[in-house]
């Protein structure tokens, strides 16, 4: 990717909606129903012109990409893809590019403590097991009924 002062020159903006979705499939390498179910899973918001069709973002991009990586090398369902997404968005930070950083930095398979968080503060696990629990609870608040 280019960086941001490339971005700036070229005019570029990150949340500017160009692409329309036989593009953005082809870039993220997806068939355009994944992206329709992904829109339809309330992972993705792309914008919609007059005639209604679909133009993504870089960062429409990028979120599929993440979307990508969580369940294809991680195992995390949609469901699970959701949960992970509001809780970030609850805590305000980028815990997934954090993690996904920890990861490819431990090459030794030990845990990288020194790069927790991108901020300064590191969560306490069980603050963070709370907004999980919270977001799962958002998800499927009824767990007899989803067994039904």
């Amino acid at each position: 990717m280019a960086d941001q002062s490339t971005d700036e020159r070229l005019g570029r903006d990150p949340e500017r909606p160009v692409y329309v979705i036989s593009v953005a499939a082809e870039l993220v390498r997806v068939h355009p129903r994944t992206l329709r179910i992904y829109e339809l899973e309330g992972l993705i918001c792309p914008a919609r012109t007059r005639s209604n069709i679909r133009l993504y973002s870089e960062k429409d991009i990028r979120r599929v990409l993440w979307i990508r990586h969580l369940t294809h090398n991680l195992g995390v369902n949609l469901a699970g893809v959701r949960v992970l997404f509001a809780l970030e968005e609850r805590l305000g930070m980028r815990i997934l590019e954090t993690l996904y950083e920890n990861r490819a930095n431990d090459t030794n398979g030990k845990a990288a403590k020194d790069n927790v968080t991108s901020k300064a503060e590191v969560l306490d696990t069980d603050e963070l097991g709370g907004e999980l629990d919270n977001e799962i609870d958002t998800v499927n608040p009824d767990p007899a009924a989803a067994s039904r």
